[in-house]
């Protein structure tokens, strides 16, 4: 009895630390269940910048974006890193620049492309729908999506990253009234917009073409924000915005000229506004800079995606000192979640523009804007075969000849370009009055023109790089041909 009562004292506790280890094994789960990733949605409008009503633009009718913005987080400082759509949409897709990989021509065909943040997302069991349109400059890598359907008509299996790409505000349909009467079609008298109401920027004639032109890009913009609308309404109705990450941005800043195309604010700067319920205070504002370079790895973030074990070995170029990379060869910082990182700079580059050349680099501050123009010799109004079809370059052309542009307007028609710019955007918003001369700002252009430096040397700029020795390298396919007949109307 006495050996029977020790073995129970002994054996019985131990079987019941077993028994409780074991049960909490099997139903702790069950009671505390882990939170399930997020599905993570994408909303593009295509030429579209931020002339929403929620970023102040008193000319915009945005109620379901501006309804976003009060839902979730509204960026400030957001930009993306080429202002033209397949540079910019090669960085988004790969988390890196193209002036690293080779994509940074308008157009290029890249041969052996990096891979995709998506593919990668695919790996860690992420369905990824991406309908619609790609146009990185490289073709789309087999691994990069599971679907290119449409999934507003089914709902993915989730957890999924979803992307939907609105065309209503391209270029294109600002000046084609067959694209423009079809996409405006639904909205009401109310929401038209009247060119006689119209904001003109000041670089830019006070003409009727630019008045009309202003007016149907924004009712082109109300035309998208009806398509928002229905995403939004779509995600409720399938029971998934509570758990989805919604993200609506722009490719780059408006198709008009001086503004895609172009390094300014006003081809670089995006809207950016992230739902994320019960992660994102509603309503809220960051004033922190974003690049589009950012977008990947912040993905990957939010999808528990494991960065390598030796995250911190290499220093996000332009992120502030404690930022590094963590996905390299990502090149970008996260701007959502546990892992937010800052960003001190960021930048931007122009380079071949479909038939006609140039060299641009640009790094912003939060307040200051510079710009490298290392063909100086070339004058802003190099004539781009598309560019020219939009009224408002016709005009601006034809009101330079006759002698009736003001000083700001008269800028874009300069024989040469200064090797320098400097911008205060805080103080002048358009970008029309250059102080990379005042003495003053000179300790503020040293700080840029030294971040450029650094930057061009951190990511291995190809830019300089003539691009026929980047078709022999086997870098990128001679894409020169489908533009023969334009450069023969030169």
């Amino acid at each position: 009895m006495a050996v029977a009562f020790v073995l129970q004292r002994r054996i019985i506790p131990g079987v019941r630390r077993f028994l409780a280890i074991l049960f909490l094994a099997i139903f702790a789960p069950l009671a505390w269940p882990v939170e399930p990733r997020p599905n993570i949605v994408w909303i593009v409008g295509e030429d579209m910048g931020p002339e929403l009503g929620c970023y102040g633009d008193a000319q915009a009718i945005t109620p379901n974006m501006d309804r976003l913005a009060r839902e979730g987080a509204r960026f400030t400082r957001c930009f993306t890193h080429a202002p033209v759509c397949a540079p910019s949409r090669s960085g988004l897709i790969t988390g890196q620049y193209p002036t690293t990989i080779g994509t940074h021509h308008m157009r290029s065909k890249l041969i052996a492309p990096p891979a995709t943040f998506t593919s990668l997302l695919r790996k860690e069991g992420y369905f990824v729908a991406w309908p619609g349109k790609t146009d990185f400059n490289f073709d789309v890598p087999k691994d990069a999506f599971d679907s290119t359907a449409d999934w507003t008509r089914k709902l993915p299996r989730q957890p999924f990253f979803a992307y939907v790409n609105f065309v209503d505000s391209h270029e294109s349909s600002i000046r084609m009234m067959d694209k423009f009467e079809r996409f405006t079609a639904n909205l009401t008298p109310a929401e038209r917009h009247d060119p006689a109401k119209m904001a003109v920027p000041p670089y830019h004639p006070d003409a009727p073409e630019v008045r009309r032109d202003l007016a149907n890009y924004y009712d082109l913009v109300t035309a998208v924000d009806h398509k928002v609308g229905e995403v939004l309404k779509f995600l409720e109705a399938q029971g998934v915005a509570s758990n989805t990450v919604v993200v609506l941005t722009g490719d780059h800043g408006r198709g008009l000229p001086r503004s895609k195309r172009w390094v300014y604010e006003s081809g670089t700067h995006v809207p950016l506004i992230v739902r994320w319920p019960g992660h994102i205070k509603p309503g809220s504002v960051r004033e922190d800079l974003v690049s589009f370079i950012d977008f990947a790895p912040t993905m990957m973030a939010l999808a528990g995606v494991a960065g390598p074990e030796m995250k911190k070995t290499t220093r996000v170029p332009g992120g502030a000192d404690s930022a590094y990379e963590f996905y390299p060869p990502m090149q970008g910082v996260v701007f959502l979640g546990p892992e937010t990182q800052e960003r001190k700079y960021i930048f931007a580059a122009r380079d071949r523009m479909d038939e006609t050349y140039d060299r641009i680099r640009a790094v912003r501050s939060k307040q200051f804007h510079y710009l490298r123009n290392f063909e100086s010799q070339l004058p802003y109004a190099q004539r781009i075969a598309y560019m020219e079809e939009m009224p408002t370059m016709q005009v601006w052309r034809r009101w330079n000849v006759e002698g009736k542009l003001n000083g700001a307007q008269k800028l874009f028609f300069a024989p040469t370009k200064p090797r320098e710019e400097l911008y205060d955007v805080d103080a002048d918003p358009h970008e029309i009055h250059n102080l990379a001369d005042s003495p003053k700002h000179q300790a503020v252009l040293k700080e840029l023109r030294a971040a450029l430096d650094k930057w061009i040397d951190e990511t291995h700029d190809l830019g300089a790089v003539p691009e026929a020795e980047l078709i022999k390298r086997g870098l990128v396919r001679d894409v020169s041909e489908r533009y023969a007949d334009r450069r023969k109307a030169d």
